[in-house]
C-alpha cells in the first residue's frame, strides 16, 4: 500500500476515533473540562491562521486580534434576537438596519470570517507594501483602531457595555469541526503551487520575485485567507464566552500576543505545531489559574497574586526563546510517516520506476 493511501486511511480512522471521544466527553466530562476542550480548537484556529501569515508567508503581522474582534461582533449581531438587541442597547438605540438582522450560527460564523477577510483586503492593500517593523506597527495600529472603534460606535456595537447574553452555540463539535475545516483549507493551500510560492517569499522575497512570483499578490492572498479564519475563531470565541467586551483584556492587542506565543511555542512555520502550541497554552492558561488563589507550599502560606499565571507563562516563554528557539516542532510537521517511524513500523515505499509508471498505488 502506498503512503498516500495509508495517510488517507489513518486520517479517516483518527477522525472517527476522535469524534467518538468528543461524543464521550460531551456526555461524561464536567462543564469546566468541556470548556477547556472547546477552547483548545478555538485557540488553535487563531494560531494556525496567524502562522499562515507570520510563519509560512513571513509577514510580520500583529493585527490578528482586530480580525478576531470583527468576526466576534459580526456573528454576535446576527445571532442575537431583535428583542434582545433592543433591551441591550441602553446608551443609544441600535441602528435600524441592524435591529432585524438575524441568522443561524453557521451563517453568522461564515459572515464573521467574510467581514474579517474584507477588512484584511482593505487593510492589506496599502500596508503590505511595507515590510518588517513598519508592517508590524501598521497592523498593530489596525487592531487598536478596531478595538477603539468598537468601544465608541455605540449604536452599532453597544460601545463600552459590549454585547451580553449571546447564545452558547460553541460546543466541542462546532469548535473541533471548524478546526478540521481550517486545517484542511490551510494545508491544501500550503501544499499547492500558491503555498510553495508563499514559502519561497518567506525564504527570500527578492529571489522569489525574480523567478516571476507576484510577491504582493501572494502576500495579500495569505493575509486575507488568514484573516478569514481569524474571523471564524472570533465568532466561535464570542459564543464560547457568551459575551463581548471591547476592553483591552478580551479582544485587544494582548490577544495577538497570546496567539503569537502559541505559534512560537509550537514552531513558527509548522501548522501541526500551532495546534500543539495552542493546546499547551490553553491548558497552562487555565490550570495555572490556581496560582492566583491562596495556596500552601512547603508549609508556607502563599496569598493569591493576580496575574501570576501570566508571569509564569511569560517566564516559560522567555526560557524557550533562549534555549529552544525553534519551538516544539520547529518547521516540521507531525505526519503519519514520522509517527510510524517513531513506532518502528516500516512502510514499503514505491520505487522510482513504480512512481514513474504510476503503479505505486496498485499494491
Amino acid at each position: 500500500m502506498s503512503m498516500k493511501k495509508l495517510n488517507w486511511i489513518l486520517n479517516i480512522i483518527a477522525i472517527v476515533i476522535f469524534t467518538l471521544f468528543l461524543s464521550y466527553a460531551n456526555n461524561s466530562f464536567d462543564d469546566y473540562t468541556l470548556r477547556i476542550i472547546t477552547l483548545i480548537p478555538i485557540y488553535a484556529i487563531m494560531a494556525v491562521s496567524l502562522n499562515l501569515i507570520n510563519g509560512i508567508t513571513g509577514i510580520f503581522s500583529l493585527g490578528h486580534a482586530g480580525f478576531v474582534l470583527l468576526g466576534a461582533y459580526t456573528s454576535a449581531l446576527l445571532t442575537l434576537e431583535p428583542m434582545q438587541k433592543e433591551m441591550s442597547y441602553i446608551i443609544m438605540p441600535i441602528q435600524p438596519w441592524l435591529l432585524n438582522l438575524h441568522s443561524g450560527f453557521l451563517v453568522a460564523t461564515i459572515a464573521g470570517g467574510v467581514i474579517a477577510a474584507v477588512f484584511a483586503f482593505l487593510i492589506g492593500w496599502p500596508t503590505l507594501k511595507l515590510s518588517g517593523d513598519y508592517l508590524a506597527i501598521a497592523s498593530l495600529g489596525f487592531a487598536e483602531i478596531a478595538r477603539v472603534a468598537a468601544n465608541n460606535m455605540i449604536s452599532v456595537t453597544n460601545g463600552p457595555l459590549g454585547l451580553k447574553g449571546l447564545p452558547n452555540y460553541t460546543n466541542v463539535y462546532w469548535a473541533w469541526g471548524w478546526l478540521l475545516v481550517t486545517l484542511i483549507a490551510i494545508i491544501s493551500l500550503v501544499k499547492s503551487s500558491y503555498g510553495r510560492a508563499l514559502i519561497a517569499i518567506r525564504e527570500d522575497s527578492i529571489a522569489a520575485e525574480s523567478m516571476g512570483i507576484n510577491v504582493f499578490k501572494h502576500e495579500l492572498l495569505a493575509f486575507v485567507f488568514g484573516a478569514f479564519f481569524a474571523g471564524i475563531s472570533g465568532a466561535l470565541y464570542a459564543h464560547w464566552l457568551t459575551t463581548i467586551d471591547p476592553r483591552i483584556t478580551t479582544f485587544g492587542p494582548l490577544l495577538t500576543f497570546y496567539v503569537l506565543i502559541m505559534v512560537v511555542l509550537g514552531g513558527l512555520g509548522s501548522i501541526t505545531g500551532s495546534v500543539i502550541g495552542a493546546g499547551v497554552f490553553a491548558l497552562m492558561f487555565e490550570y495555572l489559574r490556581a496560582l492566583e488563589e491562596p495556596f500552601d507550599i512547603f508549609g508556607m502560606h502563599v496569598p493569591g497574586i493576580p496575574g501570576m499565571r501570566m508571569l509564569v507563562i511569560s517566564a516559560i516563554f522567555i526560557f524557550l526563546m533562549i534555549f529552544w528557539q525553534k519551538g516544539i516542532m520547529g518547521r516540521s510537521e507531525l505526519t503519519w510517516e514520522r509517527i510510524l517511524k517513531f513506532l518502528k513500523i516500516e512502510v514499503k515505499k514505491p520505487s522510482l520506476a513504480e512512481v514513474y509508471l504510476g503503479k505505486e498505488g496498485d499494491e
